[in-house]
């Protein structure tokens, strides 16, 4: 299988998904690639009030698409995470939106803050000298919808997944996308050196990022529908602008995935779930809520 590089350039970079832009990259199921990845923003230089790729940004700073030969409707993409490394700086910003949360924590309309971070040795340090321990993901990884045109990156989908913002999808994961236009068509970006459950200000730790894929095609998921393995258990995803059907959305898959697992039947699976399984808030910041349910590796015997 072979590997591929693909660095994040004014060529290999978009701010929107569309079914009809042009792939930059081309592999074969089973390949690698290293790809490149600028901050959310696309800041071209270590400051935030510096240039970036995108003069008039739509959205997130993304690389590619990478089309899949062989990809069609009705496959499933997998995308296995080989190593994530952030770059060496980042920054948060919160309290800039006037929206809802924002009111309520009586933040809005008022001075917004804005860290940024030196990136190093497994830890970050702000501007203000606060230190946390990084645990670098990409906040987006997906493939653009059926429908034609220009979609925004910042809402996550149930179909195509995107700005999903998880932060269990660490290294050693491997998320499972249902492919939604010939190619697939793959864009990933958005890194974070670190984010609490939740994205609670509406940012991370938002970096550049070097993150190693491989890429595989698979005819016959275990579950419909966006899910993962990652290194600390089977992760199901629910989203939607109501919290009550992310919430409800995430767990029937998880119920699908306890009675295959286990033969049993759906009453059953949720009375299995309920004392192992989590429901995490993936990030509550991207119009869209998202929750995943996360079954650990071995809670069930």
């Amino acid at each position: 299988m072979a590997e591929h590089r693909l660095p994040a350039t004014p060529e290999t970079t978009v701010d929107v998904f569309d079914r009809d832009t042009p792939p930059v990259l081309t592999v074969d199921p089973g390949d690698s690639v290293v790809v490149g990845s600028l901050d959310a923003a696309g800041y071209l230089e270590r400051r935030v009030d510096g240039p970036t790729m995108f003069s008039d940004r739509r959205g997130h700073c993304l690389t590619g698409p990478i089309a899949v030969r062989g990809a069609e409707p009705g496959l499933v993409l997998q995308v296995h995470f080989a190593s994530i490394t952030p770059g060496d700086w980042g920054w948060t910003t919160a309290a800039v939106k006037d929206n809802a949360l924002n009111r309520r924590l009586g933040v809005a309309g008022g001075p917004a803050s804005r860290l940024t971070w030196d990136i190093g040795d497994g830890t970050a340090t702000s501007n203000l000298g606060h230190t946390v321990a990084v645990a670098p993901f990409l906040g987006v990884t997906g493939v653009p919808p059926a429908e034609p045109g220009p979609h925004s990156t910042i809402p996550p989908r149930a179909a195509g997944g995107g700005n999903i913002d998880c932060r269990d999808l660490v290294a050693g994961s491997t998320l499972s996308l249902p492919v939604t236009v010939p190619g697939a068509l793959l864009h990933l970006g958005d890194g974070h050196a670190a984010q609490g459950h939740g994205e609670v200000g509406g940012t991370a730790i938002e970096c550049p990022m070097t993150t190693r894929v491989t890429l595989t095609l698979s005819a016959d998921p275990v579950v419909p529908g966006i899910h993962a393995e990652t290194p600390e258990g089977r992760v199901t995803f629910g989203f939607d602008a109501d919290l009550n059907q992310a919430t409800a959305d995430a767990l029937d898959t998880m119920l699908t995935w306890l009675q295959r697992l286990h033969g049993v039947d759906k009453p059953t699976a949720l009375a299995l779930a309920s004392p192992v399984v989590d429901l995490r808030i993936t990030q509550i910041a991207n119009e869209t809520w998202g929750v995943h349910a996360v079954l650990p590796h071995g809670a069930i015997r």
